[in-house]
C-alpha cells in the first residue's frame, strides 16, 4: 500500500504525528510511506527509516512570492503521479485538505473534529476523533484507522525514539557536552511570545542547578536572551544549529527544559528527560507525560479551541517548581 501523509507544519505538530510511523509499519511492514511537508521543516523527517520519500512544498513562501503559486501546484501534481492508495491529511486545515485532495483519495478528520470544518468536505473518508483529545493520540488514531487498523492496544508508552541524524551531526555536538556533568539543554524560544518562559526565570533556574547549561536559540531575539543569561551565569550560548544537529544534541542530553515548542518536543520523541513549560496552550492535549517527560503549567483551564496568544501566564510558573523537578529528573 502506498501512503501519503500530509502534515505541513509546524515543527512540534510534525513531531507529534511522526510518533505513529513505527506503529503503522509494525501493523503492515509493506507500507510505502511518503510525507508532504513545508521544506523548512523537512530536516525533522530526514533519516527516518519508516519514511520512503520526503516531498517538500513551499506554501508558506507564497505569502511573499505569489508568482510561485503555479509552480507549487505543479509540484503537488507531480507528487500525485505516485498513485497513492491512501492520502492522510493529519493537519486538518483547508490548505492541507486541498493539497491532500490533489494527491488522491483522501482520509481525514470529520467536520466535528477540526477547527476549519470546511476542510472535511475535501475528504473521501472521515473519522470522528474529538478535537480536545491529546494531539499525539489523535494523530495515531487517525493514521492507524486510515490504513485499516482497528487495534486499540497500541501503546505510545512502548515507542522507540523516532528522530534520526547522522554520525557527522552527532560529532558536531560533542565539543559542547561534558562527560562528568549533567548536560541540560534550555530551549529559549517558541512560535508565540506567550509560550516563552521569561529569560530572567531561566537564569534563576540555571543558578540553582548544577550542570553543563546549554542555551539553544533560533533567531536574533532568542540569541539576545541566551547572551543575557550567559552574561549572568556559567551557561553557554551554542552556535546556530541545523535541525539535524539539534536532534543529535538533544539525543545526548540529560535534560531539556523549554516551552511548548518543537525543540522541546524533540526530547519526548527521543525518549530523553524533559520539562515542558505550558502557558496559553493545554498541557494535557499538547504532549504526553512519562516518568521522565514531565510538564508544568500555570494552573489555568485552557480551551484548545479558544487559545489566547496574549496570555502570558507562563511567567507564573514558579522557579522553585522547575528546579525541584529538574533535580528529580537529573538524579
Amino acid at each position: 500500500m502506498k501512503v501519503a501523509i500530509v502534515k505541513l507544519s509546524a515543527m512540534g505538530d510534525i513531531i507529534h504525528a511522526m510518533a505513529a510511523l513505527q506503529f503503522m509499519k509494525a501493523y503492515d511492514p509493506s507500507l510505502r510511506i511518503d510525507w508532504i511537508v513545508e521544506e523548512v521543516f523537512a530536516p525533522i523527517l530526514e533519516h527516518n527509516p519508516d519514511i520512503d520519500h520526503i516531498l517538500p512544498v513551499n506554501l508558506k513562501g507564497l505569502k511573499k512570492k505569489r508568482r510561485q503559486f503555479l509552480s507549487e501546484v505543479q509540484k503537488v501534481r507531480e507528487y500525485a503521479t505516485n498513485n497513492y492508495d491512501v492520502v492522510i491529511d493529519a493537519q486538518g486545515l483547508i490548505k492541507s485538505a486541498i493539497v491532500s485532495r490533489m494527491l488522491g483519495s483522501t482520509t481525514g478528520f470529520d467536520r466535528h473534529s477540526i477547527r476549519e470544518s470546511m476542510a472535511a468536505f475535501f475528504y473521501g473518508k472521515t473519522f470522528f476523533i474529538p478535537y480536545e483529545m491529546n494531539v499525539i493520540e489523535r494523530n495515531m488514531k487517525l493514521m492507524m484507522q486510515a490504513i485499516g487498523s482497528s487495534d486499540e492496544s497500541v501503546s505510545l508508552a512502548q515507542k522507540k525514539p523516532f528522530l534520526f541524524f547522522t554520525e557527522e551531526n552527532r560529532q558536531k555536538t560533542v565539543p559542547f557536552l561534558e562527560q562528568e556533568d549533567k548536560n541540560i539543554v534550555y530551549i529559549l524560544g517558541s512560535s508565540w511570545e506567550s509560550k516563552i518562559y521569561p529569560r530572567e526565570k531561566f537564569l534563576e533556574v540555571i543558578k540553582q542547578l548544577t550542570g553543563n547549561h546549554l542555551l539553544v536559540w533560533g533567531n536574533e531575539s532568542e540569541k539576545k536572551s541566551a547572551e543575557y543569561i550567559a552574561q549572568h551565569s556559567e551557561a553557554k550560548v551554542l552556535p546556530e544549529m541545523t535541525l539535524n544537529e539539534l536532534k543529535a544534541l538533544i539525543a545526548s542530553s540529560d535534560l531539556v527544559i523549554g516551552g511548548d515548542s518543537g525543540p522541546t518536543h524533540m526530547a519526548w520523541a527521543l525518549n530523553r528527560p524533559s520539562i515542558t513549560l505550558f502557558g496559553p496552550t493545554p498541557a494535557k492535549r499538547n504532549t504526553l507525560e512519562t516518568e521522565f517527560n514531565r510538564v508544568l503549567d500555570c494552573g489555568k483551564a485552557i480551551d484548545p479551541k479558544r487559545l489566547d496568544r496574549e496570555d502570558l501566564c507562563i511567567a507564573d510558573i514558579p522557579v522553585d517548581q522547575v528546579v525541584i523537578l529538574a533535580k528529580e529528573l537529573c538524579k
